[in-house]
């Protein structure tokens, strides 16, 4: 197990946002998080390295309560994607050079250099390595930041929307990619998502939110339309679409009318 969440609870100011949320997360496993907007995906993915403090509840992280951790430590434990990347006058090999920040000493290795390397040839980027990500676009931006986490080695890796700038052709193989490290070396990740139909492709088990709780968790074989329509609110039909599972929207009541 590399992720163990117990109870978790938060609040902003005095409102409930998450209750009692637990779950774990095991190796070689994707876990996603689905939800309407302002259900609390974003919160429960910043709780999990203490970007954001849980007021109840505890969290493991590779065997050791985050509470415990200092940022440094949690940095080589968890490689953290925001929905937003901050921009400046970097070149996106530096930038990406960034993610080994936790594990350099008194200088930059060739190990270091190696890493980077490998990300900017898996994740197809070569051509992007001299470029500034100020004069990027945001697909091009949401790639440099899913690499710098990814050179960070982590036990686990945290991806806010990791394919919300992306067109359909990066989308599937950014998440292909992940899949392939995550299997490959025995890591896990977890994602929130607002595509349902690439969650089920790519994510091994999904966390539905509903009103600050888990509505339900567990793998694509248990998920059901009716799961769907009660955390957003819309009939579903699930299926088969060569080989690939997806789900095409019903009838908005708005439009029965």
């Amino acid at each position: 197990m590399i992720l163990n969440v117990q109870e978790l609870g938060f609040f902003y100011r005095n409102h409930s946002v998450l209750q009692k949320i637990a779950f774990e997360v095991n190796h070689s496993e994707i876990v996603a998080i689905l939800g309407p907007n302002g259900v609390g995906k974003t919160t429960l993915l910043k709780c999990l390295n203490k970007i954001l403090t849980a007021r109840r509840g505890r969290i493991f992280l590779d065997g050791a309560e985050i509470a415990s951790l200092d940022t440094l430590e949690i940095a080589r434990r968890a490689g953290y994607v925001p929905q937003r990347v901050e921009t400046g006058r970097l070149t996106a090999f530096d930038a990406v050079l960034l993610g080994r920040r936790p594990h350099i000493g008194w200088d930059i290795s060739e190990r270091d250099l190696r890493i980077v390397d490998a990300i900017f040839s898996r994740l197809s980027m070569d051509h992007l390595r001299l470029s500034y990500i100020d004069e990027m676009s945001g697909g091009e931006l949401q790639k440099i930041a899913i690499a710098r986490a990814l050179v960070q080695e982590p036990r686990i890796l945290l991806l806010d929307e990791p394919t919300s700038s992306l067109d359909l052709k990066n989308q599937v193989e950014i998440l292909s990619t992940i899949v392939g490290i995550v299997r490959e070396h025995g890591i896990a990740a977890v994602m929130t998502m607002h595509d349902l139909n690439q969650a089920f492709r790519f994510a091994d088990r999904f966390i539905f939110l509903k009103d600050g709780n888990i509505h339900f968790h567990g793998d694509f074989d248990a998920v059901t339309s009716d799961i769907i329509e009660e955390v957003y609110g819309l009939p579903v039909i699930m299926g088969m679409v060569g080989g690939v599972r997806c789900i095409v929207p019903g009838l908005c009541p708005c439009e029965a009318s």
